[in-house]
């Protein structure tokens, strides 16, 4: 099997304006596979709840008489619908804990969609505070996995 470029083109515009998110072609040294998914981690800022100057006037030798507003958390999202696993084996240990750090580049996850596994990477760098997904749940597009507070 062989495909000229037009084919291809077509096959690109029609993955375009469908609701599959990958397309793959293989018969014996030909092999074709198209992806209109993003990068593997999506993050979304969160509102972070900030706390507000409500002390009393106080002497300016009183560093502390004022709440240092926090630092936003950000979640890490799905970028696709499909089954997430929180552990790259059945047997083996979850990607991340809470309370566990992460790096920029972090697999934290898994993805399966039509048989297609996807790493999910993380897109900022901090400790993980919370879990938002259950192992093996069914998980649709943007749907937040972990919040991560940034370092």
């Amino acid at each position: 099997m062989s495909l000229d470029i037009e084919e291809i083109r077509q096959l690109i515009a029609d993955l375009e304006n469908s609701s599959l998110r990958e397309f793959e072609v293989t018969d014996g040294d030909f092999n074709l596979h198209l992806s209109k998914n993003e990068a593997a981690s999506i993050i979304n800022p969160v509102a972070a709840t900030q706390s507000t100057p409500q002390a009393p006037a106080a002497p300016v030798d009183a560093p502390h008489a004022l709440a240092q507003p926090e630092t936003a958390s950000v979640e890490i999202v799905a970028p696709m619908v499909g089954t997430v696993y929180l552990q790259p084996k059945p047997e083996a240990p979850m990607f991340k804990q809470v309370g566990d750090k992460v790096t920029v580049g972090e697999t934290v996850a898994v993805i399966e969609a039509m048989k297609l596994m996807t790493e999910i990477h993380s897109e900022v760098s901090g400790t993980i505070s919370e879990i938002l997904v259950e192992n093996e749940e069914v998980v649709d597009y943007n749907k937040p996995l972990y919040v991560v507070k940034p370092d």
